[in-house]
């Protein structure tokens, strides 16, 4: 009998089936024996002491335009369910914030991937504030003279919104661009959240490194190139994928963090490095797996998955 697995994520008919790590991750769920149930973020819900989901049993194959059946659409009550994996993209706002709330109420009896309370405390970018020595310069404020004095302390800097994903809202701003107050004024004028302002690192245009963790542990990486004229280097916008080689500044980043990363339940997480210096660490919904397979033939999807049977045996 293999596992009773759910997936809560964006519409699986928009997937793209030779890009997207949930569809591959679901795709060797299946070949390991494991049933599917997938839903939406929108049809959970807390009924009377519950946690349900409305949705519907799920397979899956690798056929563009024919890559998904449905079952009977089903109320299940996911105490049932042996793992659910929270894989909706950000942004990561309340409405995200909540679901990390009702599943805690299910987790760890049902396993949540990533655990949910550490997702919540864990936001993309402020996770990393916790090893200052490996990121490079960095300030997160909602007030205009902090980005000022940081820039004039730093030279040119990436600025961008606090928690925002896909390389959305990221902004190069160079010493005398005149652009940065009116950003600020943007930003604040439809967002109450501070911003995140860091040292541009020139190396981003020689690629932004997606390097993947398993469990804790390195398992390869991948360069995110970005687009001829673009700062950003996300898939999202146009950033082209290529092999590339872990250093051992990688894998020294790896080392400080990994620990962390098992003992917190975050089983499949993928951090960013421009240069010699870490970014970001994405434990929300984090990519990457499909280019890695295809580029080093390494089954980081398997590779997941055994680290999942482990802490909830088949």
């Amino acid at each position: 009998m293999g596992l009773k697995v759910a997936f809560q994520m964006d519409p699986i008919g928009a997937v793209n089936i030779d890009a997207d790590s949930t569809f591959r991750i679901a795709l060797e769920a299946q070949a390991r024996g494991h049933q599917l149930f997938y839903y939406t973020p929108d049809r959970l819900s807390y009924q009377e002491g519950r946690v349900l989901a409305r949705g519907w049993p799920l397979t899956v194959q690798r056929v563009k335009g024919d890559h998904f059946a449905l079952g009977a659409e089903q109320e299940l009550d996911l105490s049932t369910v042996d793992v659910i994996w929270l894989r909706q993209d950000p942004p990561f706002d309340m409405g995200y914030i909540t679901t990390t709330h009702l599943l805690d109420m299910i987790h760890p009896r049902t396993l949540v991937v990533n655990d949910p309370a550490w997702v919540r405390n864990s936001p993309e970018k402020l996770l990393v504030l916790s090893f200052p020595d490996l990121t490079p310069p960095t300030a997160i404020a909602r007030d205009l003279q902090t980005l000022r004095d940081f820039r004039a302390r730093h030279g040119d800097i990436i600025l961008k919104p606090l928690y925002g994903n896909g390389g959305a809202g990221v902004f190069k701003l160079g010493m005398d661009d005149g652009n940065l107050a009116s950003l600020f004024e943007l930003f604040t004028g439809f967002s109450r959240e501070p911003l995140i302002v860091q040292k541009y690192l020139p190396e981003v245009t020689k690629g932004d490194k997606r390097v993947i963790l398993v469990d804790g542990e390195c398992v390869g990486a991948i360069n995110r190139v970005p687009a001829q004229g673009e700062t950003r280097s996300n898939m999202h916008v146009g950033g082209r994928p290529e092999p590339v080689a872990l250093t051992d500044r990688d894998r020294e980043i790896c080392a400080r963090i990994g620990p962390m990363l098992h003992e917190k339940g975050l089983i499949f997480v993928g951090i960013d490095v421009i240069g010699d210096w870490l970014t970001e660490i994405n434990v929300t919904s984090p990519t990457g797996i499909q280019e890695l397979e295809r580029f080093d033939g390494t089954n980081a999807a398997a590779l997941i998955w055994e680290a999942v049977e482990r802490r909830r045996p088949v």
